[in-house]
């Protein structure tokens, strides 16, 4: 493994990467949750890394940092005349992530008209471009992530109950530092060696105290 992802060694981390490298291999959904902060970017890439898709591209669409109208032709692309000013056919995350993995980082910020959509790609394995008539095939593992409390917002209706089904065939939570305090130690000294070394400082070590 490459130890510059995930430092550490409590028993916490050493689960979190057990349930990791059960599901790496297979095509199951993975859905990733936890507080932000807590690496859930870096563990889509260790899945994809120790998938037999590690050979393709590991293609990232944050959700929450686009807005809602471009959201739908960001992933699915579109065609030529699809809407004013589209002039010609643009592939979307999902022709870019063929053959490999598509990471949804903040799953949870994605409208109700497009989960809809996500739905039906992922039931039926195909969608259409925007704007466009011929189905595509998807071979694509999805990854998602959040770090909002998707039972409140399956409760409210703001978030659809058959899609977390189908996002969370695995799912993985990552446990916030206050749960994995033995693995401080490592992890200052990971920052200490990092930044010494980008500063031209001779640091080797931190005092216990």
């Amino acid at each position: 493994d490459r130890r510059e992802d995930f430092i550490g060694h409590s028993m916490t981390i050493r689960r979190t990467l057990e349930q990791a490298r059960q599901v790496a291999d297979s095509m199951a959904s993975v859905l990733i949750t936890g507080e932000s902060g807590t690496g859930k970017g870096l563990l889509a890439r260790y899945l994809h890394r120790h998938s037999p898709r590690r050979r393709e591209s590991l293609v990232t669409v944050n959700l929450g940092a686009l807005p809602e109208s471009l959201l739908e032709s960001e992933l699915f692309g579109y065609e030529a005349g699809a809407f004013t000013g589209a002039k010609g056919r643009k592939l979307g995350r999902l022709d870019l992530a063929r053959r490999g993995t598509l990471f949804l980082d903040e799953i949870t910020e994605m409208g109700t008209p497009l989960q809809a959509k996500l739905l039906r790609m992922l039931q039926e394995g195909e969608y259409e471009r925007l704007g466009g008539t011929k189905t595509l095939q998807i071979n694509t593992r999805v990854i998602a992530a959040t770090n909002r409390p998707l039972e409140k917002m399956i409760q409210d209706g703001s978030f659809r109950q058959d899609l977390f089904f189908r996002l969370s065939i695995f799912p993985i939570e990552l446990p916030p530092l206050r749960r994995r305090l033995d693995d401080i130690p490592a992890l200052a000294r990971f920052f200490l060696k990092r930044y010494a070394v980008t500063s031209g400082k001779n640091l080797k070590d931190i005092d216990a105290d």
